[in-house]
């Protein structure tokens, strides 16, 4: 694919170092002959941290198939990041040698089904949670039809593999590298007692498994999926499963491995000295 045939479009969030980057890239793709436009893009440039990718990746999650991501940080070290600010010489040099390969990972379906026989799908690239308003949650865990556990306490959070890195990780559940599609159940301060008895560690489920999360009472819940929180009223049953879909990124020498965004974001450099 030559230059002038690849349709770009870039998003930064409203930090002032990221509109500065995203002017100087605009202007850099330009003397380069792309095409930069919001409609139907091949590339999309996400300029910020990695809830800026999360936004764009939300806007085109109807094109995910036609769409590949390409991440540059312009804060702290982020997990989605390809480039950081000081590396747009060298994202432009990659993009103009692109083949059109792409690096994927699995993405998550959300389907939320109310009592009035409504059903809402929504996409989810990190994780899904479902917590009560204002109260400790009851509800029971079906998986791959098995009644799991009555589960008493905060909150649910299903994630994906690339999601193990984020609110996954801080409520204690496993890193998943993204080749192994599976999801991962993590409980987000369950009671467990004489009386209440949940299983207390995360749950890898495999691909082929459907989680369901059915609230025992009709009550107010709210369901955050990714960096969007929504209210419902009488929920049926929620479901999750791994997505026909999945995100697909500009594989290039500077795609960033997992195991590398994962020590980055987490380790940092090792110290060899004892």
């Amino acid at each position: 694919m030559k230059n002038i045939d690849k349709r770009i479009a870039i998003f930064s969030n409203h930090k002032p170092q990221s509109k500065e980057i995203c002017q100087l890239l605009i202007q850099k793709l330009r003397q380069n002959h792309f095409v930069l436009t919001d409609k139907n893009p091949d590339i999309v440039i996400s300029i910020g941290g990695d809830g800026m990718l999360l936004s764009v990746f939300h806007k085109y999650e109807d094109q995910l198939d036609k769409v590949r991501f390409v991440g540059v940080h312009t804060g702290h070290l982020g997990f989605y990041t390809d480039y950081r600010d000081f590396e747009i010489d060298k994202l432009i040099d990659n993009l103009k040698l692109d083949t059109g390969a792409k690096v994927s990972y699995p993405i998550l379906n959300i389907r939320i089904l109310l009592e009035d026989g409504s059903i809402h799908s929504m996409l989810a690239l990190n994780e899904a949670t479902i917590k009560r308003s204002d109260r400790t949650m009851v509800a029971d865990v079906v998986i791959n039809h098995v009644p799991f556990e009555r589960f008493r306490g905060d909150g649910i959070s299903v994630s994906t593999p690339t999601g193990s890195t984020a609110y996954n990780k801080s409520l204690g559940g496993a890193v998943l590298h993204p080749t192994i599609e599976a999801l991962q159940i993590a409980e987000v301060a369950s009671l467990n007692n004489r009386v209440y008895r949940t299983l207390g560690s995360s749950i890898i489920v495999p691909k082929k498994d459907k989680i369901e999360i059915v609230p025992t009472r009709n009550d107010e819940h709210t369901i955050s999926i990714d960096n969007q929180t929504y209210t419902f009223k009488y929920i049926e049953k929620v479901e999750f499963q791994i997505d026909n879909h999945k995100i697909h990124f500009v594989a290039s020498p500077s795609h960033t491995s997992f195991w590398n965004r994962v020590k980055d974001a987490f380790i940092g450099e090792v110290d060899d000295e004892i």
